[in-house]
């Protein structure tokens, strides 16, 4: 199972951030935390080879800190993800958290069972010695023999302590997937802590026992202007911003076989960034010559060790509605100009593709 976790845990993208989340095709449904997705009921999960799909809220249980996600595609082709019986793990057993810390790549950690009933704001949760970061939230916590026995929970762990994780038992999430057969996959949906009825309006109170709801829980995250402004941009190259967002002010997507990075720096620069191609080993002065004695105006040409990047850089304050569409043609060409230049530079000067590179056969 150990080489199958990589194809189960899927990253999770939005305006805000990144989390993790995994796959039970049993219930052809994803799981994730409630807080990673907190203020949205659209958001992106890649896969571990960086393949992303819109994936849709369906349920959230904010006092578990649960969320269930649908996705229109077939993952059929992915194995089981076994699901450990309700005997409680043994205190010192081995145990594996998987996920994307910090938002790198895929990344598996083991370490040991601390306490597989610790109580914590009247609930119980699996507590470990395995590193758990911000990014992990969402993904599984897995037992020696590579059942699912929880939910990384990593909000629960301090700063100030060392080596001390937290997970969402699996008997509770058990529990919610057991109220996702006959729900309407194609609407967001709030668990009532107290019923377990699944509330699709926010009325304020549920219709089934008449407990109080959170209105945060409806609450629906909203982009700034300048988010609106570089999500336009995006969606004018045929790209779904969704599926480019990659934490705050932050986009990251291909055009063509380039990956094209949009971010803000420092609060004060917009830039439009794409790693394009590698320098060869051999033969260096030609590439060089090259990008010292071309215009590359309004773009740049930059190396960092042997990556090559085209750059484009605007000041937050030119970002003006006069100026708007330049920029926006500016930006759109950009992403051209690369997709187009590191075939070319493969070509001409022998080099190679950047690792971020994407095939697009």
């Amino acid at each position: 199972m150990n080489q199958d976790i990589n194809k189960l845990v899927y990253k999770v993208t939005h305006a805000d951030g990144s989390g993790s989340c995994f796959y039970l095709k049993r219930f052809d449904i994803f799981v994730t935390n409630y807080h990673v997705v907190a203020g949205y009921r659209t958001v992106a999960i890649h896969d571990n080879d960086r393949n992303p799909y819109e994936a849709h809220v369906v349920v959230a249980n904010p006092e578990l800190d649960l969320a269930l996600l649908s996705v229109d595609a077939d993952f059929g082709h992915l194995p089981e993800f076994p699901v450990a019986a309700e005997s409680e793990p043994a205190i010192g057993s081995r145990v594996m958290v998987a996920g994307y810390p910090f938002g790198m790549p895929f990344t598996l950690t083991e370490g040991a069972l601390s306490s597989p009933r610790q109580l914590m704001n009247g609930k119980y949760y699996i507590q470990i010695d395995a590193p758990v970061n911000p990014g992990n939230s969402g993904g599984p916590i897995v037992n020696g023999d590579n059942e699912l026995i929880g939910v990384t929970a990593s909000k629960f762990a301090s700063s100030s302590a060392d080596n001390m994780g937290f997970g969402i038992r699996v008997e509770s999430l058990m529990r919610l997937l057991e109220t996702v057969d006959g729900a309407d996959r194609s609407r967001f949906h709030v668990q009532c802590d107290s019923c377990d009825e699944l509330i699709g309006d926010d009325d304020g109170y549920c219709p089934s026992c008449g407990a109080k709801l959170d209105p945060r829980v409806f609450a629906v995250h909203t982009l700034s202007r300048l988010g609106e402004f570089c999500e336009t941009v995006i969606s004018s190259m045929g790209i779904n911003p969704v599926l480019a967002r990659d934490g705050h002010d932050s986009w990251v997507f291909h055009k063509g076989s380039s990956e094209i990075r949009l971010f803000v720096y420092d609060n004060t620069y917009l830039f439009a960034v794409s790693p394009i191609n590698l320098l060869p080993k051999k033969n260096v002065e030609r590439v060089l010559d090259y990008m010292l004695d071309t215009d590359f105006s309004p773009y740049k040409m930059g190396v960092d060790g042997r990556q090559i990047y085209l750059c484009y850089r605007i000041h937050l304050a030119d970002l003006t509605d006069a100026a708007g569409d330049r920029i926006c043609r500016n930006i759109v060409g950009l992403a051209e100009k690369a997709d187009e230049l590191d075939d070319w530079m493969v070509g001409e000067f022998g080099c190679e593709y950047s690792v971020y590179s994407k095939s697009e056969s």
